[in-house]
């Protein structure tokens, strides 16, 4: 390489260089730092929302927002934004042990996720509303489908926009087959297993009979948890629950007319509600937020936006990774 080359891959590289450090420095300018810095003890902080009167209740307000999916991952340099459960459920612990909060609103806006992730998220609800007597509502955004609903199911209001897509009560396990496209590459694979059932679910190959049962059985189970969930929370028989909790959506409209919401409205609409019908005077307005802004959060922020333009990317790995997994989801899929 000679000398002009060297000169021009320099500059190209320092037009690099500089093009990173104004789009950081775009980034800290539009960052508050008093929030750049923030931590507490349990990752947990308050964002205040409207001021109420003094000595008035306060209304703390969680998003759950994203698939609810227990990743085992900490928000970190280049993940941080992403849906965090066991911080969503230290944040509701956190606002169900504060003696300050009168009312709790969760802004749902999912479409659903894991089993085990959403019985959880659901437990601790019930928990909440047993041991404090706080009172909780949902307001629904997009979507609050599936698992989404689950979650909203032991709700004391559920609160949804005309628009909102909820509903698809249901259960789904899938796995991607590429058999097929293996014998046209011309791969084999061997397996040696301890067991008949050991690949149940395997890509490389179709599913038998008897495996289908044995995932359609447990399909089954978890649906009539589902379906159990919603008779409770909703004082539903379980007869309607599973004439319309047959896998379809509905607008938050249909939902209404359906008995699986109670009002329509914004979240704004939810939190009027729950002052005047839990006889709060011009309360103060908190959004629990499940992830203090801080330095890790802020890097993994700017990495995603300099490296990559379409987030998704950051799942084709975990997609991957889990086609062959036969795990049960309560999850609305387009």
């Amino acid at each position: 390489m000679n000398g002009k080359r060297w000169i021009a891959l320099g500059i190209a590289a320092l037009l690099f260089v500089v093009s990173l450090g104004f789009q950081f420095a775009g980034s800290v300018i539009t960052t508050n730092m008093e929030d750049f810095f923030a931590s507490s003890e349990n990752g947990v902080r308050e964002q205040v929302m409207e001021t109420g009167s003094a000595g008035s209740g306060k209304i703390a307000v969680i998003d759950l927002q994203g698939t609810i999916q227990d990743t085992g991952q900490t928000p970190g340099f280049m993940n941080s934004g992403t849906y965090n459960h066991r911080q969503f459920l230290r944040t509701l612990e956190t606002a169900g042990e504060d003696a300050m909060v009168d009312g709790i609103i969760l802004r749902v806006n999912t479409p659903g996720g894991g089993v085990v992730e959403s019985a959880e998220i659901h437990e601790k609800i019930v928990d909440i509303k047993e041991k404090t007597d706080t009172p909780i509502y949902v307001s629904m955004g997009n979507t609050a489908a599936s698992g989404g609903y689950y979650v909203s199911a032991p709700a004391d209001k559920i609160v949804a926009h005309p628009a909102t897509v909820t509903g698809s009560i249901g259960v789904i396990m899938q796995s991607i087959n590429y058999s097929d496209l293996a014998d046209e590459l011309g791969v084999e694979f061997e397996t040696i297993k301890s067991g008949e059932f050991k690949d149940i679910m395997s890509g490389n190959r179709d599913m038998t009979e008897d495996e289908e049962e044995i995932l359609q059985t447990l399909v089954n189970d978890f649906y009539s948890d589902f379906v159990g969930v919603i008779a409770d929370g909703r004082d539903m028989s379980e007869e309607k629950v599973r004439e319309i909790g047959d896998g379809r959506v509905y607008s938050g409209s249909q939902a209404k007319e359906n008995g699986l919401v109670d009002d329509l409205g914004t979240l704004d609409d939810t939190i009027a509600m729950m002052a005047e019908e839990e006889g709060m005077n011009n309360p103060n307005v908190v959004r629990y937020q499940a992830e203090a802004f801080n330095f890790n959060q802020f890097l993994g922020t700017s990495a995603r936006s300099l490296f990559v333009n379409d987030a998704d990317l950051f799942g084709i790995k975990q997609l991957l990774m889990d086609s062959e997994t036969p795990r049960a989801m309560y999850l609305y899929t387009e």
